[in-house]
């Protein structure tokens, strides 16, 4: 039986407005200060010669923008940038894809256990990550050097995070390891949405695991893999943190993503030059809004597919 409430017992839509904005106001001006604020100081530094000193930044129209384009370095950056996303990205999409299926079976002992233990990175800070790295691939005393010589694959050991050729496919591997365990719990979740019904039905016609992953499980989950690959995608252009504590960029710029490019001219340098990070910046806001609108062109055809199945 449905109990009507008098109008004269309900609160006042006016009261209720008031106090969802009371409650939002908070997040409203943290975000505000530390997200819009910025971003808009951003476009505005990017048309001005300010280092960041002045009292009053000189308006120089798109010379910052020419200077950045006219950059080698900033072209170098942005390779490295894609480098990483190019191999990080298909590496943790398909590792975890694999390592999900198994961790999804029932049958398989301490599944727990081991999901517990991949997340676990997740949760670390990415900055100490970093810093711990420098120590665990430190060439004199680090332990997997320690552990190379022990073998005599390397006697004289390896300086994973001084050399240009391997300095930049190191961080690549922390990275995958890093994020490995968020990446794995969206293909556990996807993997939630495939009746266990079609799993029983394919048993008793006979298929394989390998037919079963082939047939069943892979053409399944193909809307969750674009989705799960361009969020890998936009994570994998935000290394910022990782690279700075490993490497600082080096050594020789050989892992100077875009990230610490803008950092670079903005505090590192003798002479900051805000203006030009700021346009180094709003370039590189720019391309990930054009991933953003990829993921969201993505999800919508994803959202057709679905419904037209």
């Amino acid at each position: 039986m449905t109990v009507a409430i008098p109008s004269a017992a309900r609160p006042p839509r006016g009261r209720n407005t008031l106090y969802v904005w009371l409650f939002l106001t908070p997040t409203v001006l943290l975000y505000g200060a530390f997200t819009v604020y910025p971003i808009a100081g951003s476009y505005l530094y990017s048309f001005t010669d300010w280092n960041g000193f002045d009292a009053s930044p000189s308006f120089i129209g798109v010379a910052n923008y020419r200077e950045v384009l006219a950059d080698p370095m900033f072209w170098s950056s942005f390779r490295l940038t894609l480098t990483f996303m190019v191999f990080a990205v298909p590496v943790q999409v398909l590792a975890t894809l694999l390592l999900a299926i198994v961790l999804n079976s029932p049958r398989m002992p301490l599944r727990k256990l081991f999901r517990t233990a991949l997340f676990l990175p997740v949760v670390t800070t990415t900055a100490i990550v970093g810093v711990v790295m420098q120590f665990v691939f430190d060439p004199a005393s680090g332990p997997v050097n320690l552990a190379l010589r022990e073998a005599g694959l390397a006697p004289d050991g390896i300086d994973f995070l001084g050399q240009s050729s391997s300095a930049l496919g190191t961080t690549i591997a922390v990275y995958v390891w890093k994020w490995f365990g968020i990446t794995l719990v969206y293909w556990l979740a996807a993997l939630q949405t495939v009746p266990n019904e079609v799993y029983e039905a394919a048993r008793l016609d006979g298929a394989g695991a390998l037919a079963t992953l082939r047939h069943i499980t892979v053409p399944l989950l193909k809307p969750f893999l674009v989705i799960i690959t361009l969020l890998s995608i936009e994570a994998s252009l935000q290394v910022f943190d990782l690279v700075l504590t490993m490497t600082g960029g080096g050594p020789f710029y050989s892992t100077e993503v875009i990230e610490v490019y803008i950092y670079r001219w903005a505090f590192a340098a003798t002479i900051p030059r805000l203006g030009y990070a700021s346009a180094a910046a709003v370039l590189f806001g720019l391309f990930v809004c054009l991933v953003g609108l990829l993921q969201l062109l993505a999800m919508r055809a994803t959202r057709r597919t679905r419904s037209a199945a």
